[in-house]
């Protein structure tokens, strides 16, 4: 399977550049996964396809200000970071630009010195070990020299980084955000549970394995890079009772679908745990923890493409993209949601 056979084609001006000012103003595309029939909806229609005793899953990782300018102590040379995450203590996993002028023992100085980062070691593609040293508490620090690491399609500055996160953000650790998520206010999620709906929360600290570009012609060459996830007893156990009396698990999200296929791949259930995931979920993939998925519209080629391609069919969701496209909905981060049934 190609690479390129998850291509398509998408006006520049559909990609969304900031949030609307209401979360759940935002359209939905209902996709069918068995016939590929498409209804037109907005967001707040999504309780519409949620029935009492079903679970609907959500990913609690809050967003840091990832995003760093600093400047080489020796040279002066301007570089950017993006932590992506902590190995151990003070120690990070990092994007860095321009790699080439970060060599083992380079120190990066940020806020005149509030931060500093010594490069440890050096990873492909950019990836540098960091060793950060500082007085006080990190994340205090990165709220104030930090700034949200907005993907580079995104050309506009966020006013409210606030934006940026989901309404129940709690477990600090992504490098961007789960924007499935984005949608949902807390008045929405109320109205889902008198309903009778289940809402529990898994943790999936997103990391360079969402949204490094697949550079390989050939997709099983593609390497994930691996993201830490947790989901707790009380989640585990609802989830094996919605499943054990027929109702359906619908996961918001692609980071909360690759927790729960993990965790049933290693477990044949819903079980405590927490560890690291590199799954690569493409076309011939078999669901065993889901049932059915809100996502965004995500880029040609990406590894969310062939996941939600896996869930419906490729078919399917190439011809809802072109669905969406025609009927102008908004794509990305910011833009406009999708329910597959």
């Amino acid at each position: 399977m190609k690479t390129s056979d998850f291509d398509f084609e998408l006006p520049e001006h559909l990609i969304a550049q900031k949030p609307l000012s209401k979360r759940d103003s935002s359209r939905l595309l209902v996709l069918d996964k068995k016939t590929g029939s498409i209804e037109h909806r907005h967001f707040t229609n999504l309780i519409d396809y949620l029935n009492k005793g079903d679970c609907l899953v959500l990913n609690d990782s809050k967003v840091i200000p990832a995003r760093l300018y600093g400047v080489k102590e020796d040279t002066k040379a301007v570089i950017e970071i993006l932590l992506l995450k902590e190995i151990n203590n003070d120690t990070w996993e990092c994007l860095v630009k321009p790699a080439k002028r970060v060599k083992e023992g380079t120190i990066i100085s940020f806020g005149e010195g509030k931060l500093k980062a010594e490069c440890l070691g050096i990873g492909e593609e950019g990836i540098r070990i960091l060793k950060l040293k500082y007085k006080g508490i990190l994340y205090e620090i990165l709220d104030e020299l930090g700034e949200m690491p907005l993907p580079p399609y995104i050309h506009e500055k966020l006013e409210d980084k606030d934006r940026y996160q989901t309404v129940y953000a709690k477990n600090i650790g992504s490098a961007a955000a789960p924007t499935a998520g984005l949608h949902f206010t807390e008045e929405l999620l109320e109205r889902i549970k008198e309903k009778g709906v289940k809402v529990v929360y898994i943790t999936l600290h997103v990391g360079l394995g969402t949204f490094r570009p697949v550079t390989v012609d050939d997709i099983n060459k593609h390497k994930m890079h691996s993201e830490f996830y947790m989901i707790s007893e009380e989640t585990a156990d609802i989830l094996n009772n919605t499943k054990k009396n027929g109702h359906k698990i619908i996961s918001v999200g692609t980071t909360t679908t690759r927790t729960l296929e993990t965790v049933m791949q290693l477990y044949g259930e819903f079980k405590e745990s927490s560890g690291w995931t590199d799954i690569f979920i493409y076309p011939g993939f078999e669901f065993k923890a889901i049932d059915a998925l809100i996502t965004n519209f995500h880029l040609p080629k990406s590894t969310l493409f062939m996941l939600v391609s896996a869930f419906a069919s490729r078919e399917y969701i190439l011809n809802a993209y072109q669905e969406a496209t025609k009927e102008e909905y908004r794509f990305f981060s910011f833009g406009d949601c999708m329910l597959i049934k």
